[in-house]
């Protein structure tokens, strides 16, 4: 039976939200990871880096540009033993200078995904995609990559017809 893994990197603290900065408990990855989770059967892992970027929102996006620029691998809290049981893994992230955060290259290098699907889904306040859906193919060797989500950050909570169309589109509902 095919299982569904929704992977995702997600930032709570103080967060941008269309030209003003706001702190929130849940970041916006993961808020659409559990519309998701209501939505179908799938396992989550939160991808959680083991020193986490600074909760000042200015500082963060500095770390992050920095580890981008260093072509950094974070270490992270944990991995999954194996993601050999899935089929499908839905990969979220916010977009951080363009595309993912590094950590979610430390995720995805750690693995086979040959013969998988990865559904990219990046959370984002205008910026889209960006290289994002081009760098999981480079870092998921084998893995078939298929036109990912975008979701604006600020709207997350509002995003379940998004993704209900999104699944419907690649099958998962």
């Amino acid at each position: 039976m095919a299982k569904t893994l929704i992977a995702f990197f997600s930032r709570a603290d103080e967060n941008y939200f269309g030209g003003a900065m706001r702190y929130v408990k849940v970041g916006n990855t993961e808020i659409v990871a559990n519309i998701m989770k209501e939505l179908i059967e799938a396992d989550t892992f939160k991808i959680e880096m083991k020193n986490p970027y600074s909760p000042v929102y200015m500082t963060c996006i500095d770390e992050a540009k920095k580890d981008l620029r260093d072509g950094a691998r974070p270490e992270l809290v944990n991995m999954p033993d194996n993601i050999d049981e899935y089929d499908t893994i839905i990969l979220g992230y916010p977009n951080y200078w363009g595309t993912m955060p590094m950590a979610v290259v430390t995720f995805l290098e750690n693995y086979d995904f040959s013969g998988k699907t990865i559904l990219p889904l990046c959370t984002n306040e205008g910026s889209g995609m960006g290289s994002s859906e081009r760098d999981v193919k480079k870092y998921a060797s084998g893995a078939i990559v298929k036109s990912g989500l975008s979701i604006t950050g600020s709207r997350a909570a509002d995003s379940k017809g998004a993704v209900e169309k999104w699944f419907a589109e690649n099958s998962l509902m």
